[in-house]
């Protein structure tokens, strides 16, 4: 393995993935493995979360899994913004690194919404490389820990991950419509809910998709919510288009 830290990171790797299937009772390349390998993630590279997104379809970036509440809790806020650390490793192709000030300096409205609702103090963000078109997240409750994240670690751990994703697609049955299981996990499922809230919001208001998704953060963030929670109560029928749109009432 060419990285630096070679046979014996690929080893805890390997290892923390096995614990992480074993945990979830031998379930291994079907929709827990996005989450199981988020936690290996954060296991290996002794990080406080971890967490996998991909580029999915005409409407972005979809969560795949989590190691823990609070490192999905911080996806769907950064996501809620439509603003962070993590889509400018997507758009620029490069890590980020970044500590507290920084992210209230460079996403003011990600880091009130962060900082309220999670432990975390720092994020390291890595684009994942060929075959898979998506990044990994790392989360750290200690800003000053951001600086001891190794690089050449993060990036091979994030090499491993996304081989993990292709064997499990070449290794299992799928059609070219629906993906592999893995694209289907619990937090992809949830996002999905998203762009049914926006196609009904937008057919009710009359409006495109990117004014109704618009309207949803506007919504979510003004309420201290994530977008996805604001999204199942209008698909849920808890909230209509109007109420969205600050018509509550309206005919």
């Amino acid at each position: 393995m060419p990285h630096r830290g070679g046979v014996s990171l690929a080893h805890r790797f390997a290892a923390a993935v096995a614990a992480e299937r074993n945990a979830d009772e031998g379930e291994g390349d079907g929709h827990l493995l996005p989450e199981q390998l988020a936690r290996a993630t954060a296991r290996a590279l002794a990080v406080d979360g971890a967490g996998l997104s991909v580029l999915a379809g005409p409407h972005g970036r979809s969560p795949l899994g989590a190691s823990s509440p609070d490192a999905a809790r911080a996806e769907r806020l950064q996501f809620t913004v439509g603003s962070g650390p993590c889509l400018l490793a997507h758009t620029s192709g490069q890590p980020v690194f970044v500590v507290e000030d920084d992210i209230r300096v460079r996403w003011p409205a990600f880091a009130d919404l962060l900082f309220t609702a999670t432990p975390y103090r720092g994020i390291v963000c890595l684009p994942l490389r060929p075959p898979i078109s998506g990044a990994l997240d790392l989360f750290l409750e200690n800003a000053d820990d951001v600086a001891r994240v190794d690089v050449f670690d993060a990036i091979a751990v994030g090499d491993l991950l996304t081989s993990a994703l292709a064997d499990a697609a070449v290794w299992s049955t799928w059609s070219e419509a629906e993906g592999p299981a893995w694209l289907h996990s619990p937090a992809a499922q949830r996002r999905a809910v998203v762009w049914t809230a926006v196609g009904r919001t937008g057919a009710a208001l009359g409006i495109d998709a990117p004014e109704a998704l618009a309207l949803l953060r506007g919504r979510a963030y003004s309420a201290g919510r994530s977008v996805d929670s604001v999204a199942a109560d209008l698909v849920s029928g808890r909230l209509r288009p109007d109420d969205v749109a600050g018509r509550p009432g309206a005919d």
